[in-house]
């Protein structure tokens, strides 16, 4: 591949896939297994990292081209795919880490993540240190000799605070450690965090880089070495992608471009609209200079994602009348696609993580996360207007 080739160009082109057709797009797998025609071939195949495909829950080609090309995207030596966002994330993190090892991650994550932290780790003897921020203090005054891995999310979920991903990863090597970061909400295309020292990036690719609402999927990316150990984990728990899902994706990165720089633009002009409206408390979105991550995401990202989040005036009932008066936005979970979509976090999505935990960082009653999709944007700014109205609310 052409190393100098732009962002499209690659997630058009990069990544190989056998095809003795020439087929435009790439082809579908669809196969559990490979035959081999000798003894000797069968044994090839079959050793631990095969330079062939014996079976899918081992490696296809479709699925292949797809961790190719994700390599490429982030910088990354090598890649691999899961079953789910929560598959990359768990088979990464226990790849990183043993019994008695220490792990360090912010409380305002993904709430699947947070409860692989909070309680899954902590069961195989694994420590584990929640944030309330994520400040690099922060990391730095959680760090125990025993510390294994920094664990970011930025922007993260729900409250688009901002990581300064360089930091972290540097305090990570001084201590001996690695860091692993959730690059789902950023995209490559607005963030690399590979390029700012972080050892391996995990990707839900259910959301941006698949982007229609239509594939579960996870994506790991790292140093080959990593992703060697990863594929062990994989391979035993089970999380393999199907090929037909592993084709979505690839569909989905051709315009992931195209797709994410609307959704910077819209997101912008969204919340600088909830920012001014008298309904509207507060605006979470690092686009806004009065952000306080707004600095170091200018220094990181290209543009500043098509996530925000913003607390209408009143609390939980204010909230909800908002969120049900909405007529665009589906009021779903998931985020990243071509449509927007809502979510009420202190009601759907943040459930599981304690409602004092939740409220030390900065998880309202009356907060609502969008996804920004690819619609009109007078259109949404239209639709939340309404929905905004004071005379609806009390």
């Amino acid at each position: 591949m052409n190393k100098r080739w732009g962002f499209s160009t690659t997630a058009i082109h990069g990544g190989k896939i056998a095809d003795t057709h020439k087929s435009v797009a790439a082809p579908i797998y669809q196969t559990a297994t490979y035959y081999y025609d000798t003894a000797e071939e069968g044994a090839r195949l079959g050793q631990e990292i095969p330079p062939g495909f014996v079976y899918t829950r081992w490696s296809n080609p479709t699925t292949r081209a797809l961790e190719e090309k994700m390599a490429l995207l982030e910088g990354a030596e090598d890649a691999l795919a899961t079953a789910s966002g929560m598959g990359a994330v768990s088979c990464a993190v226990l790849t990183a880490l043993k019994r008695g090892d220490h792990a360090i991650a912010p409380s305002a994550i993904y709430q699947a993540t947070y409860q692989l932290f909070a309680e899954m780790l902590p069961s195989y003897g694994i420590e584990t240190t929640l944030l309330p921020d994520t400040d690099t203090q922060s990391y730095e005054r959680a760090l125990r000799p025993n510390t294994r891995l920094l664990f970011i999310e930025t922007p993260n979920n729900p409250m688009l605070a901002i990581t300064d991903a360089a930091k972290v990863a540097s305090l990570a090597r001084a201590h001996g450690a690695m860091t692993i970061a959730d690059n789902t909400w950023a995209t490559p295309y607005n963030h690399t965090p590979i390029s700012d020292g972080v050892d391996a990036v995990v990707h839900s690719a259910t959301k941006y880089l698949g982007g229609h609402h239509d594939v579960t999927l996870g994506l790991i990316a790292g140093s080959s070495d990593f992703i060697k150990k990863t594929k062990k984990q994989v391979r035993i728990l089970g999380t393999t992608p199907d090929p037909f899902g592993a084709w979505l994706v690839i569909r989905g990165l051709a315009t992931l471009a195209l797709r994410v720089e609307r959704q910077n633009a819209t997101a912008l002009r969204l919340a600088e609209f909830l920012a001014e409206h008298p309904s509207v408390d507060r605006v979470h979105y690092p686009g806004l200079r009065a952000h306080p991550g707004h600095a170091v995401a200018a220094k990181q990202m290209r543009g500043f994602g098509g996530m925000l989040s913003f607390e209408v005036k009143g609390g939980y009932g204010p909230s909800v009348r908002v969120f049900e008066r909405l007529e665009i936005p589906k009021r779903a979970t998931s985020l990243g696609g071509v449509s927007t979509l809502v979510s009420h976090p202190a009601g759907i999505s943040s459930v599981h993580m304690p409602r004092e935990v939740r409220a030390a960082v900065g998880i309202s009653e009356g907060l609502i996360r969008v996804s920004v999709g690819v619609e009109d944007v007078d259109d949404l700014l239209g639709d939340f207007s309404q929905a905004l109205n004071p005379a609806h609310l009390s």
